[in-house]
């Protein structure tokens, strides 16, 4: 008869037995290597690698009630911007006893709802959400978690603890502020999937017509933003009012498409046309001409809020609620004329 083969496997107290160090010290390498000399650290993993020890990650939350997953809840993953959130998330958990786990709602908030509901059954460190458009039982739930939450893209919201962004409204009046400062008079909208952040965006733009006693003129289309889309809402806005002089569009793709179409219709940029996008895609940079747009810093959205939750993890709920404003600058370059001398440059706006 053959032998039963041993099936156990190695536990935290072996790996500590054989490390020379004890139980605790074995565990604060896994949850906090921070507090661990580098020297142990290294001990400790070799015995780990050895015997093959792996962690039990439900047992730990447990015993702490949380785990050290992040979770970041993204309405996009193939959006340029919601990549640099994610790269600076990852960044700031890299080396840490923490790891990122990410949802994809596509701009559903009932999907989002969902998918509340799943990570908080995971006992997170964190949830990282973006804006503040929850619905009502998903607002419930992350106000209730037994865990911070971070708003992140967008300043102006309720937060439930912490909010890092922008003020969109805002950067919105100031590119078409700048754009009027410029020489241009009839400026256009374009945009596209217009979630509550573009909004946002469109009434900076409408606030500063108003103020400059200025017609808007705007074309906008539910669909994913696309350069093929913003050559179409361009298109769309000039058959309606041909003598536009200038676009503010919502984002870098629109804007690019913008850019494009300008081209097939041989118009002269800057001087007969100007175009101004919003986010500062990196590829802007390298056209020719270059593409005025509004920087925003979704790198640090990311980096900060997982730095955050990494410093609050283990703390109790605060009774009160923060916002950190990242703020913005208007990027004013070959797609846009010189602004008189006579007109300030308004860069880096924070609050």
């Amino acid at each position: 008869m053959n032998k039963r083969k041993d099936t156990s496997l190695p536990t935290l107290k072996d790996v500590a037995r054989e490390s020379g160090v004890s139980a605790i010290t074995v565990s604060r390498c896994f949850r906090h290597p921070e507090l661990v000399s580098a020297e142990v650290r290294a001990r400790v993993m070799q015995v780990v690698d050895r015997l093959g020890y792996v962690p039990n990650s439900a047992a730990s939350a447990l015993a702490s009630r949380r785990t050290g997953v992040i979770c970041l809840l993204l309405p996009s993953l193939s959006n340029n911007v919601y990549v640099d959130v994610v790269n600076g998330a990852y960044d700031r958990a890299y080396g840490t006893a923490h790891t990122i786990q990410i949802g994809n709602h596509k701009y559903s908030p009932l999907e989002e709802e969902k998918l509340v509901r799943v990570f908080l059954q995971q006992n997170p460190a964190g949830l990282i959400v973006a804006g503040g458009e929850q619905t009502g039982a998903a607002r419930d739930l992350l106000e209730r978690a037994d865990c911070r939450v971070v708003q992140i893209m967008d300043s102006q919201v309720r937060p439930i603890d912490l909010a890092i962004g922008l003020d969109h409204e805002r950067a919105g009046a100031d590119a078409v502020e700048g754009l009027l400062a410029r020489g241009y008079c009839r400026i256009g909208f374009l945009g596209a999937r217009m979630d509550a952040r573009s909004q946002k965006r469109l009434q900076g733009y409408r606030n500063a017509l108003f103020r400059a006693g200025a017609d808007e003129r705007v074309s906008t289309s539910p669909s994913p933003s696309s350069a093929r889309l913003g050559a179409l809402l361009l298109s769309d806005l000039l058959a309606r009012h041909p003598d536009t002089d200038a676009v503010f569009t919502n984002n870098d793709d629109i804007a690019l498409g913008a850019y494009l179409e300008c081209q097939r219709r041989g118009m002269r940029l800057p001087d007969a046309f100007g175009i101004c996008g919003f986010n500062d895609l990196d590829l802007l940079e390298e056209l020719n001409p270059p593409l005025s747009t509004v920087r925003t810093d979704r790198y640090q959205m990311g980096w900060q809020s997982v730095d955050r939750l990494i410093a609050l993890a283990n703390t109790d709920r605060p009774t009160g609620s923060g916002t950190v404003d990242l703020g913005y600058a208007c990027m004013w370059r070959g797609t846009t004329r010189p602004a008189p001398a006579t007109v300030p440059e308004r860069r880096d706006r924070a609050g």
